[in-house]
């Protein structure tokens, strides 16, 4: 009997630069631009992400550009079908006055409040942690049967996902960690 296979892939390159010193106003209006924005021009994709796309049965792709564009170059055409529950947890950033810091160092700092229960206006810990849940059910449910499903999203999400996915009986048979283009293949009897 085939397998069920879910590949939860995170996106390519983003094209918005990290190298400026923002304050926490700053961040808010850069991760929005991050959210709107696509990947960096003229990237293409790992050979292994193409090969994998091209054998799945389904390519699924967060709404985000980014993550579209992923899973367009990846599948060299456009995904099947977006799935907002895949969108990536969100970055808040706390109020720390003028204190300027880089992108990279935001998104450490907002995650870690998020974590510990700031979320702004945005969506909570706990909302994000059921979001997951969710997907991971729309995901197994679309690789029922043996399917295998390609998934384009982000890389914080992606990991939120993992528990919902061991739930239904999948097991992590490849991690190939969170830098972008990285990639997690899962599997189901």
């Amino acid at each position: 009997m085939p397998k069920d296979i879910i590949i939860l892939a995170r996106h390519g390159e983003p094209a918005l630069s990290r190298k400026e010193k923002l304050n926490w106003r700053g961040y808010k209006y850069w991760w929005r631009m991050y959210d709107e924005g696509g990947l960096v021009v003229g990237q293409d994709a790992p050979q292994i992400i193409k090969d994998l796309a091209r054998q799945a049965d389904i390519v699924v792709a967060s709404p985000l550009k980014r993550a579209v564009e992923t899973a367009t170059l990846a599948k060299g055409g456009p995904p099947d079908f977006l799935e907002n529950l895949l969108v990536e947890a969100p970055l808040p950033p706390p109020n720390f006055g003028y204190l300027r810091l880089g992108p990279r160092t935001w998104g450490v700092v907002a995650r870690i409040s998020w974590m510990m229960g700031f979320s702004g206006e945005g969506e909570t810990q706990k909302q994000a942690k059921l979001r997951a849940q969710d997907a991971a059910e729309v995901l197994s449910n679309h690789a029922k049967d043996g399917k295998m499903v390609f998934a384009a999203g982000h890389g914080w999400f992606n990991r939120m996902i993992r528990p919902g996915l061991l739930v239904r009986g999948f097991k992590c048979v490849e991690d190939h960690g969170d830098l972008h283009w990285s990639y997690r293949r899962y599997e189901r009897e």
